[in-house]
């Protein structure tokens, strides 16, 4: 089955791949390695924003962190002309958490996007993994996740 008849039959539709807020690119191709910049929680209705901890409990940032999978994979698929049945494996997530300086639950708000990347591709979903605090993130998103990627 095809990556992207996976994702429809989760009801997901992969947004078009973001264009850069600044002078960097949205991801860099080296050989068989796709390294996706920083995608925040963003959904139809425009950012995702919050801090974890004082604003937004754990299940709200899980849900941001599942829609910074999507856009990861979006730019995966960008990265790959289009053709995201080139997506051999998720290597390794870094994952940012807007919170406050006593939460702790970090890895908790991460796995919506590990989680989604596992529901979604399998085996070929399962990463390395980070999951840190960060005192903010731009524009006030709740989540920021960059990614590696290894393609055919």
């Amino acid at each position: 089955m095809s990556i992207e008849t996976r994702l429809a039959e989760l009801g997901v539709t992969l947004p078009d791949a973001a264009a850069p807020a600044a002078n960097y690119v949205p991801f860099v191709r080296d050989g068989d390695t796709i390294y996706v910049s920083g995608q925040i929680s963003s959904d139809e209705n425009g950012l995702i924003k919050g801090k974890l901890g004082a604003d937004m409990d754990v299940e709200r940032g899980a849900a941001a962190a599942r829609r910074c999978a999507i856009s990861l994979l979006a730019q995966v698929r960008a990265a790959c002309d289009g053709d995201l049945d080139r997506l051999v494996q998720v290597v390794k997530l870094m994952g940012f958490v807007n919170s406050t300086a006593d939460f702790t639950d970090q890895p908790k708000v991460i796995n919506g996007a590990s989680d989604f990347l596992v529901e979604a591709l399998g085996d070929a979903g399962r990463h390395a993994r980070s999951a840190v605090s960060a005192a903010s993130l731009p524009l006030g998103v709740a989540v920021e996740i960059d990614g590696i990627f290894r393609i055919r």
